[in-house]
């Protein structure tokens, strides 16, 4: 079936405030480039409403990985502890500085990293550990950091599916040293292609924003407190435009709407889809009491491999996009060139081979979900 012949894409990005009116105004501001107005208003709306040290936009949630990798003076030979089942910029941050990643498997009921396999696999070359909220539910960060601190390790948080979600009424991106965002436009709040660094540990700052700055005091220059600005470390180039903030911000101000609307198409599918696939042997989330979801995405586990292509095959046929997620990191070709082998994560595997993400995006229409519920059911 032709890509023209679907009728419920995956994903649809939406405007939900003055995104088009705040990009205009970037324009008329004559600052497009890094650090205008816009991205401002953005740090001190994300720094007010998470309570974090500071908040750096940047290109990326990977770019946001890769600063965190600087910050910690990743070297060749350090070990960085991370799931399997994420999103490869979680572990090539750090392989970028010659890290080797080790991989964790993953609880079967959140799918997040499994805090009870985290203790054998710390060495003396172990520098940090990387959590994963997976679907914009908290992993255990009580025990996490327990162990993290104990063996003084480190903890980054890649919350890119978690901006606004809780862990025991705290939010996520507030426990590790660094916590990274994503504003891609799968994501809740989008500028297209973006991301944001969160900083709890203010002896970062500084040199978190040279490195963003190419490696240069640019950003003490702006504020006065350098004559000039010169290279003093290095860096890279991880300044979004001012478009892009300006985009951002529209969607950050209309918050709690979004949230509200992605919270009301995630109940309805868990309040339409629990006798069929009690039927049907499949499972659907599981969200902790003690946990504050963020709404990011709605999967089915489906009860073996065929199972899930049947599906995908039959809602395809009914014009609704249905997709599976990541791919074991251990088992691909470069997982495997760091030792990773058939069987080492099970319950990576198993959830790799049955996943199943519904549609799921602000404007999905009623009419439209129904669809998808109905096209799974029949």
């Amino acid at each position: 079936m032709t890509h023209q012949a679907i009728k419920i894409p995956f994903n649809r990005p939406s405007l939900v405030g003055k995104e088009m009116e705040y990009v205009a105004q970037a324009v008329a501001n004559g600052h497009i480039s890094g650090d205008g107005d816009f991205t401002r208003r953005c740090h001190e709306l994300l720094e007010g409403a998470l309570g974090v040290k500071k908040a750096l936009l940047t290109t990326s949630c990977t770019h946001a990985l890769e600063m965190a990798a600087i910050l910690l003076d990743i070297q060749p030979g350090d070990e960085v502890i991370a799931p399997s089942f994420t999103f490869v910029s979680s572990v090539n941050a750090f392989a970028l500085r010659g890290a080797r990643p080790v991989f964790a498997d993953i609880r079967p009921d959140t799918l997040n990293i499994d805090e009870t396999k985290l203790e054998p696999l710390i060495t003396p070359k172990t520098k940090a550990i990387v959590v994963v909220h997976y679907a914009g539910v908290a992993c255990e960060m009580d025990a996490v950091m327990e162990i993290a601190n104990r063996n003084r390790i480190a903890v980054i948080e890649d919350n890119a599916h978690g901006l606004f979600g809780k862990y025991k009424g705290r939010y996520l991106g507030a426990f590790g040293a660094f916590a990274t965002l994503s504003f891609h436009e799968t994501k809740n709040f989008s500028c297209g292609e973006g991301g944001a660094l969160l900083i709890n540990d203010p002896a970062h700052i500084e040199r978190a924003e040279i490195i963003r700055e190419k490696g240069t005091d640019r950003t003490r220059f702006f504020r006065g407190q350098v004559d000039r600005y010169t290279w003093v470390d290095t860096g890279s180039s991880f300044l979004p435009s001012d478009m892009l903030a300006a985009f951002l911000l529209a969607q950050l101000e209309e918050r709690e709407k979004i949230q509200e609307r992605r919270r009301q198409i995630w109940e309805t599918y868990f309040e339409r889809l629990p006798a069929w696939a009690g039927d049907h042997g499949v499972r659907l989330p599981v969200i902790p009491d003690h946990c504050e979801q963020t709404y990011q995405m709605f999967y089915l586990l489906a009860r073996e491999p065929d199972q899930r292509q049947a599906l995908i095959r039959r809602m395809r046929e009914r014009g609704i996009l249905s997709v599976f997620h990541y791919l074991p990191l251990h088992l691909a070709p470069m997982g495997r060139k760091f030792g990773g082998k058939e069987g080492d994560y099970p319950v990576t595997e198993w959830a790799s081979d049955r996943l199943l993400r519904l549609p799921f995006y602000v404007d999905l229409s009623r009419e439209e979900q129904q669809s998808v519920i109905h096209g799974l059911s029949t």
